[in-house]
């Protein structure tokens, strides 16, 4: 079955750790995938498949994030994002199908370096922000996570400016990316991308890799704090994406 794909051994090694790693950060933070699996992937085959991929398997991962939280999702909230979120969404999968490759590869850099660079420069918590931040952080959101696989740190900045219990804040950022890969499923089905057997192929074989990351990720949530290693996480996501800014210019 893995022959039927094309990658050599090394390939698969790649991939396979790739996507490990990215769902350890998963489950420790509930977001993240694309900015830790993108830039190893993206060596592997384009953008544009990338993050269909991705989609297919934060669709499982974010509902096994969300059942056991769902009693604590501020619905308030929930229901001020989602339009906002979906219109992201639609404007980013559009971009995606439609933009050229080398510059989705420079944009990608761009995104996965300013993302690491703000959380390595921003420690306080911002001050509490209106509701009507919800149109920005919404529509950005969802056009990044569209475009790149990953708005979800746009709605912690929200969130946790919003709300002041931190489970609040966890379970109704899961909700928001469970209902994120809806909609990205949903319009990239449409496009007619899973009509691709080899993609569904590759997701399934990831998908027992995805799980194994997942449970390490909530395994280390009970000896690590979610802060320590995700400002570790982010210092190797910084970079991969200078390393992928660099490809751009060398090509």
């Amino acid at each position: 079955m893995l022959a039927q794909l094309s990658f050599a051994v090394f390939d698969w090694f790649c991939i396979f750790f790739a996507i490990a790693c990215a769902y350890i950060v998963f489950g420790i933070a509930g977001f993240g995938t694309a900015l830790v699996a993108g830039p190893v992937l993206i060596h592997f085959m384009p953008l544009s498949r990338i993050i269909p991929l991705l989609v297919l398997l934060d669709f499982v991962a974010a509902f096994g994030n969300l059942l056991p939280s769902r009693r604590d999702v501020v619905r308030s909230e929930l229901l001020r994002l989602l339009p906002c979120m979906a219109l992201g969404c639609t404007l980013g999968v559009i971009f995606l199908l439609h933009l050229k490759s080398d510059l989705l590869l420079l944009l990608m850099g761009l995104f996965v370096t300013a993302y690491a660079i703000y959380g390595l420069a921003v420690k306080v918590r911002p001050a509490r922000l209106s509701s009507t931040w919800a149109i920005p952080m919404g529509t950005v959101g969802g056009l990044f996570g569209a475009l790149f696989g990953s708005g979800g740190f746009l709605y912690a900045i929200y969130l946790s400016a919003r709300l002041d219990i931190k489970e609040h804040v966890r379970a109704t950022q899961s909700a928001l990316i469970s209902c994120s890969t809806i909609v990205r499923l949903s319009l990239f089905l449409i496009a007619g991308v899973y009509a691709d057997s080899s993609l569904l192929l590759l997701a399934g074989c990831l998908l027992p890799v995805m799980c194994l990351g997942l449970w390490v990720g909530r395994r280390l949530t009970l000896k690590l704090s979610r802060e320590a290693f995700v400002r570790l996480v982010t210092w190797l996501v910084l970079a991969s994406g200078l390393a992928l800014i660099g490809r751009y210019l060398s090509g």
